[in-house]
C-alpha cells in the first residue's frame, strides 16, 4: 500500500509540476504525440492491408486451410464418376465437413437478341462462397435450398450484367440457356468483374448444370461435373489438425476408388505460406515514426534540463527536508514520463480516429474487404508504451542532474 501511495503522490506531484511549466514541454509533447500517432497508425493500417491482401488471397485459394482433392488412373484411362462422387459424398458426411464443394469449368450458350453467348461458367456447390469469399455487388450468393430448386439459378459478372441492360434482381430477371432443350434460368446475384475481364461469366450450381447438360441432351460434354473428366474438389477444414484429415480423406476416396488409382489431396491456400507482403512498408514508416520518437525526446531532454536548473534551490530545500536522492530521482524523471504518456494517449486516440473514419475505410478498402478489422489493441499498446519509454529516457539525464545536486549549494543558488 506505501509503494502504491508513493507511485500516486509521485505521478500527482508530476502532474503539479506540467502544469506549471506546460509552456515549455508544450511544444515538445506536440512532437511526441504526432509520432505516437504516426506509429500506431501504422501498426493499425498494417493490419488492415494485411486484411486486404489475405482476402484477396483467399478469394484465389481458398480461407485456411482449404485442401483440394484430385485422383487420377496411373494407365491413362476415366475414373468412374459415380463412384468418385460417391467416395466424395461419403468423406463429407464422415468427417462432417461442413464446406465442401466441387468445381468445374464449364461453357454454356445464352439466347441473346444478338445471337447466342457463350459463357464462361463456374459450376460450383453452394458452400462455395464462404470458401472463396465471393464478393457479391447485387442481389446474394446463393441460398442452402438452391440446388433443390426447379429453375436452375446463376450469378453473373459486371460485365455481363451491364450487357443485359442491368435489370432490376427484384424483378427476377432471367436467361435463357440454349440448348436442343434450353431451360430458363435465375438471375439472383451479381459479382464484380477483374479488371482484365471482358467477356460474361456466371456461377451456377454443379448440380443444376449437371440437370441442365442432362436434359439438354448433351452427349458426355468433358465439362459436365457427372461425366468425362471429374472436377476438382475443395474442403475447408479447420487449420490446426488439417493434415491428420488431409491423410484420412486420402486414404478412405483410395480404398473406394480401389487400385490403379492415385488420389492427392494437398492444401494451396496461402495462408501456409505465412508471408506478409506489406512488411517491408510498415518497417520503413514504423522507423521513421521512431526517429520523430527519439527527435521529440531530444526536446524534452532539453527542456527538462533547463527547468531543473531552474528548480535547483526547490530541490535543495527538499533534500533538507529529508527527501531522498531515490524520492527526487523518481519525481523528476515521472514528470517526463506523465507527460509523454498523456502526449501518447492523445497520439492514440487520434490514430484510432483516423484509422475507423469512414473516408480512411473507403480509401484503403476500396470495396474489397468484406470483415473490416476493427483497431488492432497491439496497436494502442505500442503506442502507450513508446510514449512511456521516450519519457522515461527523456527524463532520465535531467534526473541524474538532479540526484547530484548538493544542498549547500543549492541553498546558495
Amino acid at each position: 500500500m506505501s509503494i502504491l501511495t508513493a507511485l500516486v503522490g509521485a505521478v500527482v506531484e508530476a502532474w503539479q509540476e506540467l502544469r506549471i511549466h506546460r509552456t515549455r514541454v508544450l511544444l515538445s509533447l506536440i512532437g511526441v504525440a504526432v509520432a505516437v500517432c504516426s506509429l500506431t497508425t501504422v501498426v493499425a493500417l498494417g493490419a488492415v492491408l494485411q486484411q486486404v491482401s489475405t482476402e484477396q488471397a483467399e478469394r484465389s485459394s481458398g480461407r485456411p486451410a482449404t485442401l483440394y482433392v484430385g485422383a487420377y488412373t496411373t494407365d491413362g484411362s476415366e475414373i468412374d464418376p459415380e463412384r468418385m462422387q460417391q467416395a466424395w459424398t461419403d468423406v463429407v458426411e464422415r468427417y462432417d465437413i461442413t464446406y465442401a464443394t466441387r468445381v468445374v469449368s464449364a461453357t454454356v450458350p445464352v439466347d441473346s437478341p444478338s445471337g447466342v453467348l457463350t459463357v464462361g461458367t463456374q459450376a460450383v456447390d453452394q458452400p462455395y462462397g464462404e470458401i472463396h469469399r465471393v464478393r457479391i455487388s447485387e442481389g446474394a450468393w446463393f441460398s442452402r435450398d438452391a440446388a433443390s430448386m426447379l429453375a436452375p439459378q446463376v450469378i453473373v459478372n459486371q460485365v455481363f450484367w451491364d450487357r443485359l441492360g442491368r435489370p432490376d434482381l427484384l424483378t427476377h430477371p432471367t436467361l435463357s440457356l440454349g440448348g436442343p432443350k434450353g431451360t430458363t434460368a435465375v438471375i439472383v446475384g451479381v459479382y464484380p468483374s477483374a479488371s482484365w475481364e471482358t467477356q460474361p461469366a456466371m456461377f451456377m450450381l454443379a448440380d443444376q448444370l449437371a440437370r441442365y447438360q442432362e436434359v439438354a441432351e448433351q452427349t458426355r460434354p468433358a465439362q459436365d461435373p457427372n461425366a468425362g473428366f471429374p472436377p476438382q474438389y475443395e474442403l475447408w477444414v479447420p487449420e490446426g489438425d488439417w493434415q491428420t484429415l488431409a491423410d484420412a480423406v486420402k486414404r478412405d476416396i483410395s480404398a473406394v476408388l480401389g487400385g490403379g488409382v492415385e488420389v492427392d489431396v494437398n492444401r494451396q491456400d496461402a495462408a501456409q505460406f505465412g508471408d506478409d507482403a506489406f512488411l517491408v512498408a510498415r518497417l520503413v514508416v514504423g522507423g521513421i515514426a521512431v526517429l520523430v520518437l527519439l527527435l521529440g525526446a531530444l526536446g524534452l531532454v532539453n527542456i527538462a534540463l533547463v527547468t531543473v536548473r531552474q528548480r535547483i534551490r526547490e530541490i535543495g530545500i527538499r533534500r533538507s527536508f529529508g527527501a531522498t536522492a531515490g524520492r527526487v530521482f523518481f519525481a523528476v524523471m515521472m514528470e517526463s514520463v506523465v507527460a509523454t504518456v498523456i502526449a501518447g494517449a492523445l497520439g492514440v486516440v487520434a490514430a484510432i480516429l483516423l484509422v475507423q473514419s469512414p473516408f480512411v475505410r473507403d480509401a484503403i478498402g476500396q470495396g474489397v474487404i468484406s470483415d473490416f478489422p476493427p483497431f488492432p489493441v497491439d496497436a494502442a499498446l505500442l503506442g502507450l508504451v513508446a510514449a512511456t519509454a521516450v519519457g522515461a529516457v527523456a527524463g532520465l539525464l535531467p534526473a541524474l542532474v538532479a540526484v547530484r545536486v548538493k544542498v549547500i549549494d543549492a541553498i546558495r543558488y
